[in-house]
């Protein structure tokens, strides 16, 4: 008869050892990684097996997490180096905007259209070390936007397109596994919602253009508002023209207390020339 502390020929006693191992190993990996392999740790210790069977998924289980911390440290390692263009008002606050983002989850960042808000966050999520655990998700209303803006970042990071910073627009994906900023529309960050609940292949989003309020964006903020409590480790930077920023801040405070809104970082001036233009209220036709 076997003793008590064996079930099928695995010792209890073996078995919690490997599974408090596995789950030291856990932490060192993406954090993209860990919810999908912390079911397997789960699943593998749930399940009653003979000896031969559970050391063969065991082994295959820790490879598998070691593959994931090899490929955090390689991200780690080869993370760019951004430079930024002092001239941009958003650069200008490069050191505030950054402290804000590390200490709060969400924060809520108002500038001019031409204030470099847009082209200079994500290179400044890359010198804070984000898109390592996970990628660095930008979201454009429009595909055009996506596209042209992922093409700037590049640009300015000296990359190929597709390779450090990719976009994904409906029909086109143009990233890549080692990619660490992805441009996308808001429908496509929205579509991915449906496989990936938690978002866990993001440890940062940018939702940008926010004060257009599409039905898109509004899906958005309402989701990543029950989201949040639930991935501590996300962070969520909103971008807006100044229209009423106060609405974004108040959404995002979850305990109800007035000083826990979302803090707000106005950024004023523009560096590129912007033409605004009125549409007549009088059609031509009715104007003689």
């Amino acid at each position: 008869m076997k003793p008590a502390s064996e079930t099928n020929g695995v010792s209890e006693v073996n078995t919690a050892r490997d599974q408090k191992h596995l789950k030291k190993l856990l932490e060192d990996c993406r954090s993209s990684h860990r919810f999908r392999l912390s079911r397997k740790i789960n699943q593998l210790f749930k399940v009653k097996t003979d000896v031969q069977n559970y050391r063969s998924r065991f082994d295959k289980l820790e490879a598998e997490i070691q593959t994931s911390i090899d490929k955090r440290q390689f991200r780690l390692k080869n993370l760019p180096k951004p430079e930024y263009p002092e001239e941009l008002p958003v650069a200008e606050r490069r050191e505030e905007i950054m402290k804000t983002i590390r200490e709060n989850q969400v924060t809520i960042i108002c500038g001019e259209t031409g204030s470099g808000k847009t082209t200079q966050l994500p290179k400044m999520c890359l010198e804070m070390g984000r898109g390592i655990d996970g990628v660095i998700g930008h979201t454009q209303p429009r595909r055009i936007a996506a596209k042209s803006v992922a093409e700037r970042i590049a640009d300015e990071l000296n990359t190929e397109l597709g390779t450090v910073v990719g976009y994904k627009v409906r029909f086109h994906d143009h990233t890549k596994e080692e990619s660490y900023v992805k441009l996308m529309t808001d429908g496509i960050l929205l579509a991915e919602i449906r496989t990936d609940r938690y978002l866990n292949q993001y440890d940062t989003l940018i939702i940008d253009e926010a004060h257009e309020r599409s039905l898109n964006i509004d899906f958005l903020l309402g989701y990543l508002r029950w989201l949040l409590p639930r991935r501590n480790d996300l962070k969520v930077i909103i971008t807006s023209a100044t229209i009423d920023p106060e609405r974004f801040a108040r959404h995002f405070n979850f305990s109800g207390k007035k000083d826990d809104d979302a803090p707000i970082i106005n950024v004023s001036g523009r560096t590129f020339p912007v033409e605004i233009r009125y549409n007549s209220l009088i059609p031509d036709d009715k104007q003689d």
